[in-house]
């Protein structure tokens, strides 16, 4: 095999791979063996027939495209290997020459990790975030853990937030009814933000039995794109209103619960919201963070990098919908999109998970912050530990390549870590009415 390379415009390059025309051949057979038992020529019983009469009866070219593509599929990654090139994207591949007795030639086209001029990234400003539990947020905590024990309970007055009412509707702009809206028997909790806009806030203080109009826009983003914008009214009629009784808390029900006390209890669910702050804080001063050093940062992304990250993304979601008994293509359904609209709607945030990464890496190379064996060790301990596994047969079976990929990203955590070690907290600014009010005091 001899590979040549040649760089384009934007991080691009085009890998010329000429294969000799022996494996072509191999290729051709391998096809040939596969389907030839589909194959049915008078004179001859089916997985007889020999390729010289089925390239005679339908072209010598018969088989050439499933022998071009198992030979790009073998062939490929060996290009790839004899590289030296930080290729970031899928190869986008065209076949140059297919035929008997001559070498097999394709190029394909990838992208390179580009270069990276960062930015200022040691003593960046983040925002100081109050992580103090006020008492109304431990009032709603306990209240949401008290509803795990509570009872649903059919309601004879208005609608208040945090009930749930069964409702009809029926959407319409400008008079025309619109694609998924309209529904009967739907169930919906005031407050959750199910609906666009202000949908839920109008349906408060309704009872059973009320119509009533709901005016809405849709956002300026909304994935639809013939409905983003737009007014919309929907006829509405509330069937049933719901709430959820909590049960009283006292000590038998915190003992219940595993506590001594109705103190102890409330404790413990402050504590642990205390810790969902301070982690919320965390990843929001990390993000503000990287977004910074991303904005101050250079490098050209080639747009065969971000689609391969789309791909990616669009596996991503497709797994964790299995996991869900749903899949991709419901998942769709239910949105509104077609796989396009999805794409669209992924790319901004794949540009800029390639950009943080790749900023993060640089960083990690200019700091000399690298993983090392034993971090790699600790990484698969943790792993075994959350699968459940011995973490000695678990690392026997992560095969190298998934390794160095550990140590990527354990650099890039300790990019991170080195970041925010050295960032610097300025409180939020006050609203004018805040700084007035405040005055006042």
């Amino acid at each position: 095999m001899n590979v040549q390379v040649e760089n384009l415009e934007n991080n691009m390059a085009r890998l010329t791979v000429e294969v000799e025309a022996t494996e072509l051949d191999k290729a051709l057979n391998a096809v040939y063996n596969r389907q030839k038992n589909r194959i049915s020529i008078p004179g001859f019983r089916k997985g007889k027939v020999p390729r010289a009469m089925v390239e005679k009866m339908y072209g010598k070219d018969v088989f050439y495209e499933d022998a071009g593509d198992l030979l790009v599929r073998q062939q490929y990654p060996k290009a790839y290997d004899e590289v030296d090139l930080e290729i970031v994207s899928s190869p986008e591949v065209e076949v140059v020459q297919i035929e008997q007795g001559k070498p097999f030639i394709f190029t394909a086209e990838v992208a390179l990790k580009p270069e990276v001029t960062l930015g200022k990234y040691n003593g960046i400003t983040v925002t100081k975030i109050d992580t103090t539990v006020s008492d109304e947020e431990l009032e709603n905590a306990i209240k949401s853990e008290l509803s795990k024990d509570g009872r649903i309970v059919t309601v004879d007055r208005a609608a208040e937030m945090g009930d749930t009412v069964t409702i009809d509707f029926d959407g319409s702009i400008d008079g025309v009814p619109f694609e998924g809206g309209k529904s009967e028997g739907y169930k919906l909790e005031l407050g959750s933000h199910s609906f666009i806009d202000n949908f839920e806030d109008q349906l408060v203080g309704k009872k059973d039995g009320d119509e009533v109009d709901v005016n809405v826009t849709f956002p300026e983003d909304y994935h639809e794109a013939s409905l983003a914008g737009k007014p919309a009214l929907f006829k509405v009629k509330v069937h049933e209103v719901t709430t959820r009784e909590l049960p009283e808390l006292d000590d038998e029900l915190a003992e219940d619960k595993g506590f001594d006390s109705v103190d102890a209890f409330k404790e413990d669910i402050k504590n642990h919201l205390q810790e969902t702050k301070e982690s919320q804080a965390k990843r929001t001063k990390e993000d503000e963070a990287l977004a910074k050093i991303v904005k101050d940062s250079k490098m050209d992304i080639p747009d065969a990098m971000v689609e391969t990250q789309v791909r990616s993304m669009i596996n991503d979601y497709a797994g964790s919908m299995m996991q869900s008994g749903l899949s991709f293509d419901q998942y769709l359904q239910f949105t509104g999109m077609t796989l396009e609209q999805f794409e669209d709607h992924l790319r901004p945030d794949a540009l800029e998970r390639i950009k943080t990464s790749l900023c993060l890496e640089q960083i990690a190379k200019e700091e000399g912050l690298e993983a090392t064996d034993e971090d790699v060790d600790a990484k698969i301990k943790e792993m075994a530990e959350t699968y459940g596994m011995d973490a000695k047969e678990l690392a026997a079976n992560v095969p190298e390549s998934e390794k160095k990929g550990m140590k990527s990203e354990i650099a890039m955590e300790k990019a991170i870590e080195f970041v925010m070690s050295n960032v610097k907290e300025r409180a939020k600014a006050k609203k004018k009415a805040d700084k007035e009010a405040a005055s006042e005091e």
